[in-house]
């Protein structure tokens, strides 16, 4: 059988001395034509392959460079060099791909992030993004881990869609009509979408939360793990125009269930990485550490990686109305010194960034919950809150906030009275007909109800250090950028 082989991170696990190995990967750097480093990707570090001198040909030798992926045999021995225990002494290598060290771009030095993103095909055998991606197969992991032991179930909603949970308008048009100019056309000049595949405009999905509301009233709790879209010509850090999103919903949950659920989530699976990655989240935190001595004084963070991460684990969150937090934010003396770029000067603005990085970094000093917002500011179906003032409307929603990143989950209680939730529609020109299996689920057993989402890009982010988003993602998709 050909693949009888041992992956290295088994083989640093059990130090099997003096036991006949085979193992596969690629060459990571080749030393005085003896010293191999090999990796094969299950773990941050290499194992050293020894070659006995002249007993190999001086094809062979170079045929092994940096990128070439060889087959290894040999007996595991205890080494003399630093920084490892064991290596292998081979009695017999293959090659089993030449790489041309001449044209191969990733070499044994540093490279910036940027040109590793246009190599995004190749930088997953960096230790930077080997570690960033065994980081985020665990996070996914540990949220079906999660959901799953608490019973929850999975559910699949739609990618195409014909509805815009977020009211945002910036959605993927998704149609197998000519774009020539020669589309059917309705009377009045416009596309005649009927004639289309589906019979109607569609598009691709911002968000799976209204079919997943419709799965909560039925098995109590699901949740929903897949690709989102956003149609925004945003090239900032924080966004993508592709990304995952975390979306459990849950029947018979107010606002309060609903952040005790995600305060136990984010700890979770933070604490899951933290377990399971340790020597992945080390090299991380080094890189960060470098990263961050480049930067201003003023700019840097007040936290290490690891630091950061057990900030988040280790502390209850502080939890405040959207009103407590506006008024701490304008009576302090960041915002009378005018430190902040957008001024917090009255009730029912929308809190940037560096707003909810203060609240959690200077304020506070740690992860901080906010809830109760102004209604003129969130989606139409968020609970509107009772006995509020007449012009302070507010919603049952909640927003995460950690530090370093600011927003990391938004949530809400859902608005389950039928009268309440159609009058907010009409209020924002949601025409009835478009959503009218959303409204069934409230003529027909309505219930209190709760969810929020989690962008998985911003969790991962959160938890490697990785100061741009498009560097957690394989292959990440912004405007003007759709290659691989």
């Amino acid at each position: 059988m050909y693949n009888q082989r041992t992956k290295i991170k088994a083989l640093l696990a059990t130090e099997p001395l003096h036991t006949q190995v085979s193992v596969m990967g690629w060459v990571r750097n080749f030393r005085n034509n003896q010293f191999i480093a090999l990796n094969d990707g299950s773990t941050i570090h290499t194992i050293q392959i020894v070659i006995e001198l002249g007993s190999l040909s001086d094809d062979m030798i170079k045929r092994i460079t940096v990128g070439s992926c060889i087959k290894a045999q040999g007996e595991v021995i205890p080494s003399m060099g630093k920084g490892q225990k064991i290596e292998i002494k081979a009695h017999a290598i293959e090659i089993l791909g030449d790489c041309d060290a001449e044209t191969f771009p990733i070499q044994p030095k540093k490279h910036s992030l940027e040109f590793l993103r246009e190599k995004a095909h190749l930088r997953f055998r960096t230790n930077t993004f080997g570690a960033v991606f065994r980081i985020r197969h665990t996070l996914a992991y540990a949220i079906h881990k999660f959901f799953n032991d608490k019973g929850f179930v999975y559910m699949h909603t739609p990618i195409i869609t014909a509805s815009d949970a977020e009211g945002a308008g910036e959605m993927f048009r998704v149609t197998t009509l000519p774009i020539d100019g020669t589309a059917p056309k309705t009377e009045d000049g416009h596309i005649d979408f009927s004639k289309d595949f589906f019979g109607r405009s569609t598009n691709l999905t911002v968000s799976g939360q209204l079919e997943g509301e419709l799965g909560a009233m039925a098995f109590s709790e699901i949740y929903t793990f897949g690709p989102t879209f956003r149609a925004e010509n945003s090239n900032t850090t924080r966004h993508l125009a592709e990304f995952w999103m975390i979306e459990p919903e849950m029947a018979f949950y107010d606002l309060e269930d609903n952040a005790d659920l995600a305060e136990e989530f984010i700890k979770y699976v933070i604490r899951y990485a933290m377990e399971n990655n340790a020597d992945d989240l080390a090299i991380l935190a080094v890189r960060l550490e470098e990263e961050e001595k480049t930067l201003p004084q003023d700019k840097r963070s007040t936290m290490g990686l690891i630091e950061k991460l057990q900030f988040v684990v280790k502390n209850d969150f502080e939890r405040l109305t959207y009103t407590q937090a506006i008024d701490i934010l304008r009576d302090s003396t960041h915002n009378k010194k005018k430190k902040f770029q957008y001024p917090i000067d009255q009730w029912g603005i929308d809190l940037q960034s560096e707003h909810e990085r203060y609240l959690v970094e200077k304020h506070f000093q740690k992860p901080v919950i906010l809830t109760n917002y102004p209604a003129a500011i969130k989606a139409f179906y968020m609970r509107q809150d009772d006995h509020c003032a007449p012009d302070r409307q507010t919603v049952a929603a909640m927003d995460i906030l950690a530090p370093g990143i600011g927003e990391i989950v938004g949530g809400s209680q859902r608005e389950e009275r039928l009268d309440k939730l159609t009058a907010r529609m009409k209020s924002m020109g949601i025409p009835e007909q478009d959503l009218w299996w959303y409204l069934d689920t409230r003529r027909f057993g309505a219930c209190v109800h709760a969810g929020f989402g989690l962008g998985f890009e911003r969790l991962v982010q959160f938890v490697t250090g990785m100061g741009n988003i498009r560097d957690v993602i394989p292959f990440p998709r912004y405007p003007k950028s759709a290659e691989f």
